[in-house]
């Protein structure tokens, strides 16, 4: 049981990823978890992921590849953020080969980029971990995290401008991936207008028919 999850930035796939990872008991592999652990101790990687532009193939590969080398994968994983490129595609077919593993679904989850846009730079956190949107999950007191208070602040790579940066990064060299999935017949498009419990319906549903 290994899936891909795809989709723009703003698509929900981090919502949608632990929904499936819990009902299913599969592991989670998020590239975007890993390199916001790694950029505290890397300053390449932090200038990467602070101006929007994707960290280079070669540094995602060897990260991933290290990941799928550990043994708790092997009850079935979630790749949440990679591949972003053909040539990463590429990649982890040659690594999934070499381990016998094979790929059972790639899901797409849609947004158009207008919506991702709102979705994204209306995001606001704090210090203590909390989060919240502006519009959709508003704190209680404008500003001021409901749990302890704190000031609530807007990450640096969900300001508008990078965000619009990110995305056309993202049209530019991730969405060639959608055809190069397609003609494997893995490909399922997930329409991410819809609420988020109806997303998640529609990827159990298709897993569960599996």
């Amino acid at each position: 049981m290994n899936y891909i999850l795809m989709g723009p930035p703003g698509a929900g796939k981090g919502t949608q990823a632990k929904k499936i990872v819990e009902k299913f008991g599969i592991v989670h592999l998020s590239t975007g978890d890993m390199f916001r652990e790694a950029k505290k101790s890397d300053e390449d990687i932090r200038k990467f992921l602070v101006s929007g532009r994707l960290v280079p193939d070669e540094i995602v590969v060897n990260m991933v590849k290290k990941r799928l080398e550990k043994d708790d994968i092997k009850k079935g994983f979630l790749l949440d953020g990679f591949p972003r490129t053909v040539n990463q595609a590429q990649e982890l077919d040659k690594m999934l080969k070499s381990e016998n593993i094979k790929i059972d679904a790639v899901f797409f989850i849609d947004v158009h980029f207008e919506e991702a846009v709102k979705r994204i730079s209306g995001r606001r956190v704090c210090s203590c971990g909390a989060s919240y949107h502006v519009n959709f999950i508003p704190p209680k007191v404008k500003g001021k995290c409901d749990v302890c208070n704190g000031e609530l602040i807007q990450r640096s790579d969900d300001k508008e401008n990078v965000v619009k940066d990110r995305l056309d990064v993202y049209k530019k060299q991730t969405s060639p991936l959608i055809d190069y999935y397609k003609k494997t017949g893995l490909f399922v498009n997930i329409d991410g207008l819809k609420s988020e419990s109806e997303v998640f319906k529609e990827i159990k549903k298709y897993i569960e028919a599996k």
